[in-house]
């Protein structure tokens, strides 16, 4: 029970992140319509109906949020071993879930979640006037490198051993000794 609340705070912690993000900027550019608590996760609304979209707005509304959580995470990761030595089992904890959930989150959010919704991807595509299957490229490309620094690097970091074939560290990536 312990490791899912970890896991929960964490979710939690990103998705304020993430969605304070769209928020905020949507705010900014005078967008900001609502914030709703969905059955599937939450999810801020803009005034402006998606047909009628169009600008690199969209973008910075779309994207900041994923850089960001991305961001962080590469922040997180870059900590690791001070936070996965801290005598604090909370700081621990948390950090382990975090690290991996905001190097991950956001990644597959661009990379895959598009072919089963429309999401960020889609503003980012329409804000800097480029297919959406570019910026999946892109997601794809940082989901697949950020996958494998969890399995090589964050894992033994946190003394976390798996025979999860996702974290599997591809031997495709030579290692440098």
């Amino acid at each position: 029970m312990n490791r899912v609340y970890w896991l929960l705070i964490a979710i939690l912690l990103f998705a304020a992140i993430h969605e304070g993000s769209h928020a905020v900027t949507a705010h900014f550019f005078g967008e900001f319509s609502a914030f709703h608590v969905r059955p599937y996760g939450f999810e801020v609304t803009y005034l402006t109906p998606v047909a009628e979209r169009s600008g690199w707005p969209w973008a910075v509304m779309s994207g900041v949020s994923n850089l960001l959580t991305i961001l962080i995470g590469t922040a997180l990761f870059a900590a690791r071993k001070r936070i996965a030595s801290s005598s604090r089992a909370p700081v621990r904890k948390l950090g382990f879930w975090a690290t991996a959930f905001f190097m991950l989150g956001d990644p597959f959010n661009l990379g895959i979640g598009p072919f089963l919704y429309n999401g960020d991807a889609m503003g980012i595509a329409v804000g800097l006037g480029v297919s959406r299957y570019a910026v999946q490229g892109v997601a794809f490309v940082i989901l697949v490198v950020n996958r494998e620094l969890v399995a090589r690097a964050l894992l033994p970091a946190y003394g976390v051993s798996t025979r999860h074939p996702l974290f599997w560290a591809a031997s495709w990536v030579r290692e440098r000794r």
